[in-house]
């Protein structure tokens, strides 16, 4: 359970918690298209995690959380170890001294369960509340910069929803606009981190397909 929550408190859980921002509706074309249509994708959810704001933000949350974790840690060690102090001392142990010991290990194990689900839910809350904040902002930075470079629509590939069965390298504009987002906002990178930032450079987007 421990290491499934900590598993949770992964920077790149973020990722996951498909909440996209809420977009405002295009605004009506003053001019009619002509020509080819650029088209461009996006790792939405990732490239928000991966500016400067983004990473800055995160690793506050999780540094908040970051006692929670250990105190979960050290009850499921507790645990384990009066688990194996059971094992070894049962053959010595009367039917009541046994009785009285599980009974200590299950109150432990449930109150370790209330404590990671709580834990887990407020960890994510809040890791919510800090994407969605950055996400409007780099929305409208993603908005400009395709305006300002003819792009007459952006695909999210971060989702599975978004029908975006293949893109050429030269299609993803993630990269791109995780500058123009930090080079706007002043935020620097985060101390120790690396100079570019890690987005995804998937170039294929299989949607799961059924054997036949």
């Amino acid at each position: 359970m421990v290491a499934a929550l900590a598993a949770t408190f992964a920077v790149g859980a973020v990722a996951q918690t498909r909440l996209p921002p809420s977009a405002p509706a295009p605004a009506s074309a003053t001019v009619p298209p002509t020509g080819a249509t650029k088209i461009a994708v996006i790792a939405f959810q990732p490239a928000v995690a991966a500016t400067n704001e983004g990473r800055a933000a995160f690793a506050k949350v999780q540094q908040k959380f970051q006692p929670k974790q250990t105190e979960l840690k050290g009850l499921s060690d507790q645990i384990d170890t009066l688990k194996k102090q059971l094992q070894a001392d049962g053959s010595t142990l009367s039917p009541e001294e046994r009785a009285a010991r599980l009974r200590t290990i299950d109150d432990k194990e449930k109150s370790l369960q209330r404590q990671a689900q709580d834990a887990q839910s407020d960890f994510q809350q809040a890791m919510s509340e800090a994407y969605q904040g950055i996400a409007q902002k780099f929305y409208a930075v993603l908005q400009d910069y395709c305006q300002a470079n003819g792009y007459g629509a952006v695909f999210d590939m971060s989702t599975q929803q978004t029908p975006v069965v293949w893109a050429s390298k030269t299609a993803d504009i993630s990269e791109a606009v995780v500058q123009e987002y930090n080079q706007k906002s002043g935020v620097p990178a985060p101390a120790g981190a690396a100079t570019k930032p890690a987005t995804p450079a998937a170039t294929h987007h299989h949607p799961t397909t059924t054997s036949h």
